[in-house]
């Protein structure tokens, strides 16, 4: 993927005298040229209202808005009319939690979701299941991220109406086996909610493969601007649930005391979109069909290979996650039993290597793995081998410049 790099023009500035390394992908990733020219063309060229003009832009704008529909529902397997636009996952989320769940959470009834979560997957739940007087429950799992199916066997019951679930940690990399799960709780009348954040934007997703009644994603984590999201939702559940918001282009017909609703998914895009957002990640979707998700994903897995064996030439430190490449995406979360996080970040980034420190918005998951923190380090397509050496590298400075004196190296926790 080297030669794409010049296609991302942030990829050739220096940060504090240094090229810029950049391994933050999981929070959000960079944009390629054609991405940002979009934008740039929409506001130069077409600016104008979606689905309410009949003059040239807005008709010009209509269809690229609907082209952009289309483009996510086939790079996703789904139908157009099950795409609904959003700001982001969380939105999509909070969507569904305002939505399908108010209607049908009851007293009694059951959320099962697991403790790797990202805040934007477990916070709408626990709001629901407090508001609706339902219980929420949590698939076990191994620090490395493994979840115990069999205990789906107890955990999965006809009071079970929503399994809400994680493609690929935001922590740990693992990626969840969402298509047994989803048969499973199938069975049992469940429906089934994904969090594919950081799944879509790096290994092949059909919702139809998955049989997933509900799958959240955003577009800045897969080359488009930020303030763009996506919510797939059945179709045949879509059609029962009701508006999230209300206003302009939602509505078919108004009078001062009713009214009645647009065709899906139209109806859950109240007042003015993110127009030019939605047409930018439709752009963004073609450079990734261009690649081939397939050879996005083979990518992460020789890079990620590549550094979880670097890794373990740094003393004393811990890799969390799958060993197995096949069953993690590019996330490599780590923690120094020595050194803060933090002051490794900040070392990092006095070298122009930029990765993540903290809790990752994922606070239980930092507790069953008894740290308060760790360093993320996430790739994407453009990410190449030199930089895991300078990142492996200046962790090893960093280590030397915190903690001198003797050492010893430590294996990631599941090698």
């Amino acid at each position: 993927m080297v030669s794409i790099r010049k296609d991302f023009p942030i990829l050739s500035r220096q940060v504090r005298g240094k090229p810029l390394v950049y391994l933050d992908n999981a929070a959000t990733s960079q944009k390629p040229r054609a991405v940002i020219q979009a934008l740039s063309e929409y506001y130069e060229q077409h600016n104008a209202n979606v689905h309410r003009a009949v003059h040239t832009l807005g008709q010009e704008v209509t269809e690229r808005y609907e082209e952009a529909r289309q483009k996510v529902a086939d790079f996703i397997g789904a139908p157009a009319e099950g795409i609904i636009f959003t700001r982001g996952t969380t939105e999509a989320i909070n969507l569904v939690s305002y939505t399908w769940a108010e209607a049908n959470i009851s007293p009694g009834d059951e959320i099962l979701t697991t403790p790797m979560e990202h805040h934007s997957n477990l916070l709408p739940w626990q709001r629901v299941a407090q508001a609706r007087g339902a219980s929420l429950k949590f698939i076990p799992m191994s620090p490395q991220g493994t979840l115990s199916l069999s205990a789906l066997d107890t955990l999965l019951t006809e009071r079970t109406k929503l399994v809400a679930l994680t493609h690929m940690s935001n922590v740990l990399g693992a990626i969840t086996p969402v298509k047994e799960i989803a048969r499973r709780a199938h069975e049992k009348g469940a429906l089934v909610l994904v969090d594919g954040a950081q799944s879509v934007p790096h290994i092949p997703v059909d919702v139809k493969d998955l049989d997933c009644d509900f799958l959240a994603f955003s577009g800045h984590k897969m080359l488009a601007p930020t303030g763009i999201g996506v919510l797939y939702v059945r179709p045949q559940v879509l059609e029962t649930m009701e508006p999230f918001q209300l206003g302009g282009e939602m509505a078919r017909e108004v009078w001062l005391d009713r009214a009645t609703w647009n065709d899906l998914p139209i109806r859950f895009e109240a007042g003015t979109p993110n127009i030019a957002g939605a047409i930018a990640l439709g752009v963004a979707v073609d450079y990734l069909r261009n690649l081939g998700m397939e050879r996005v994903r083979e990518h992460e897995i020789q890079l990620t290979g590549y550094a979880l064996v670097r890794f373990q030439e740094l003393p004393n430190t811990e890799v969390f996650g799958p060993w197995d490449t096949q069953q993690r995406g590019g996330i490599i979360s780590f923690c120094h039993t020595g050194v803060h996080s933090h002051d490794l970040g900040t070392f990092l980034d006095h070298e122009g290597v930029a990765i993540r420190v903290g809790h990752h918005c994922a606070m239980p998951l930092m507790e069953l793995l008894k740290v308060s923190a760790t360093g993320r380090a996430s790739f994407y397509i453009y990410n190449i081998k030199a930089e895991v050496d300078l990142l492996v590298e200046t962790l090893q400075k960093a280590i030397r410049y915190f903690t001198p004196g003797p050492r010893r190296v430590a294996r990631p926790t599941n090698s």
